[in-house]
């Protein structure tokens, strides 16, 4: 009899996702009997290709959502030779093996994806996580026929009006000013996206297509494409504001929002709305220092699974708004740890301001616990 390999506290069976740098496998959780997840991530592959960077962003990013149309993670469990990073399981596929088989959607369903992934954008966004590869193949469906986003691999995280320069995404996807080597604002790159994914949905094929690469982005810069006779004139409106050249000009989402078409049967799952009373704790370990000598920080999130309110921040919000904490432990062949160059004391003040910033308090409490709550409650 073959044992499952575990991890943690799940039992890893089948590979049901590759990539060029992990693998995707599912799993049992041994405590509750559910399924989740897990990315396989290999240490000395990343190292190798100097991808640090890349997986401690994925984990960042992903660690400040909660939202019914993006994929969850769960927990990040770090060994000698790998990083697993557990995520909800999604048991539909991808949206792109939908497309392989029936083409276009009806505008029901093509129109109730486009919601749910234009929700799901606008709370990343609002967030300051801007996805950066939109596309069918990293949609996935529930077994309720729901959208999540997934594969946050080429994500950023930006404050609003800060600009990226890194050219990503993919060709048939990509925004114009991200071809063009330019700086560019993620969300209208993101925007951009969503617009041809909406009009792939209603049409069956995508609108820009050319077996040359320099060919293709020449439609795409240009914005040459052609509308089948089958999409209506309200469908046809918010595809070219979409699907708009120029940034500047190009629909945000709230014209998204305001749009006709769009607004005709609309139910948004999360939308600027609700409150959670909570806080949350992080673990200074005043004893920890490198091996250098500098000072590191445990830090460990703590609490329940709560969706998190637009001002409500965790310890992993914290380490992606501030510089001086990082994810680097992930990486080191020692114990895990997220840390700090700086002492317990300086490093509590840079959590002290962040955590201002987002109308939170700090209190230490004890010799190696800050206790964050919500200012709101304390007047």
């Amino acid at each position: 009899m073959v044992l499952a390999e575990s991890i943690g506290k799940y039992r890893v069976g089948r590979t049901i996702g590759e990539g060029a740098f992990a693998k995707v496998r599912l799993a049992v959780d041994a405590e509750t009997g559910g399924c989740v997840a897990v990315k396989v991530i290999d240490r000395s592959t990343v190292l190798r290709n100097n991808l640090m960077y890349q997986v401690k962003r994925e984990i960042s990013a992903m660690r400040l959502l909660n939202h019914p149309n993006i994929v969850k993670i769960h927990e990040v469990i770090a060994t000698k030779t790998k990083i697993c990073l557990v995520m909800e399981y999604v048991p539909g596929g991808q949206l792109s093996d939908k497309l392989s088989y029936l083409k276009r959607l009806d505008e029901r369903e093509a129109k109730k994806y486009f919601y749910q992934l234009i929700d799901a954008v606008d709370y990343c966004h609002r967030r300051g996580v801007f996805h950066r590869d939109l596309k069918p193949e990293n949609l996935l469906l529930d077994n309720q026929g729901n959208l999540k986003v997934s594969d946050f691999g080429l994500s950023v995280l930006r404050k609003p009006g800060q600009f990226v320069s890194t050219s990503c995404g993919s060709p048939c996807y990509v925004a114009p000013e991200v071809i063009q080597h330019k700086t560019y604002d993620g969300a209208a790159a993101d925007i951009w996206s969503c617009g041809v994914i909406l009009f792939e949905l209603l049409a069956g094929y995508l609108p820009f297509q050319d077996c040359s690469l320099i060919h293709l982005y020449r439609r795409i810069s240009r914005a040459q494409y052609a509308l089948p006779q089958w999409i209506t004139l309200p469908q046809k409106k918010i595809i070219l504001r979409i699907l708009d050249p120029s940034p500047i000009t190009r629909a945000k989402v709230n014209d998204i929002f305001d749009d006709e078409w769009f607004q005709e049967g609309y139910n948004p799952s999360v939308r600027r709305t609700g409150s959670d009373d909570g806080d949350d704790c992080v673990d200074l370990d005043e004893a920890g220092t490198d091996s250098d000598g500098s000072h590191s920080t445990e830090v460990r999130e703590a609490g329940g699974a709560n969706p998190e309110p637009e001002q409500f921040i965790n310890t992993f919000r914290l380490i992606a708004t501030c510089r001086d904490l990082d994810l680097s432990g992930l990486f080191q062949e020692q114990k895990t740890k997220l840390g700090s160059p700086h002492s317990v004391q300086e490093t509590l003040g840079i959590i002290t301001a962040a955590a201002r910033d987002v109308s939170l308090s700090a209190r230490r409490m004890g010799s190696s616990m800050v206790k964050l709550q919500d200012i709101r409650l304390l007047s």
